[in-house]
């Protein structure tokens, strides 16, 4: 039972899922030749590669053993995927900045170490930075306040 539970098994798994749901969600590309390609083909031969890799991967876990997973930690995943909810429902109502602000504070608390002034100024960073490359070097439309930028 031990081996199932490897992290290189797992891995494996892993590999096999991602290729199984590409080839699900591109069954209905044509893939054609490798003369003529059609939409589909590169999507499913990189299907076909994460299956084999994924296969090799789990019976090399089962043969050999490996080092066994350690179990989830909850918090992180929750509080970043809270602070992914937060800014989604707030980057249309608000604005861009304080999508971020509340982002980068809910996800900040899922740490085991939370410093105020890290924080503001991962904040301060995360800002400017997508400012610059949204409003500036995209030319998005998104607004950072609304209603005043």
């Amino acid at each position: 039972m031990n081996r199932f539970l490897s992290k290189d098994f797992l891995a494996g798994v892993m590999f096999i899922a991602f290729g199984l749901i590409a080839l699900y969600f591109g069954r209905n590309l044509a893939v054609g030749t490798t003369v003529r390609m059609g939409p589909g083909y590169v999507p499913h031969m990189l299907s076909y590669i994460m299956l084999v890799l994924g296969l090799i991967i789990s019976v090399i876990a089962l043969i050999y053993g490996g080092e066994i997973t350690e179990a989830p930690k909850w918090r992180p995943i929750t509080m970043v995927t809270i602070g992914i909810i937060a800014f989604a429902l707030l980057l249309e109502t608000t604005g861009m900045f304080p999508a971020l602000v509340a982002l980068v504070f809910i996800a900040s608390l899922g740490g085991d170490e939370f410093k105020l002034w890290e924080v503001i100024a991962n904040t301060v960073v995360l800002t400017i930075l997508c400012i610059l490359v949204f409003k500036v070097g995209l030319a998005m439309n998104i607004a950072v306040l609304n209603g005043v930028w």
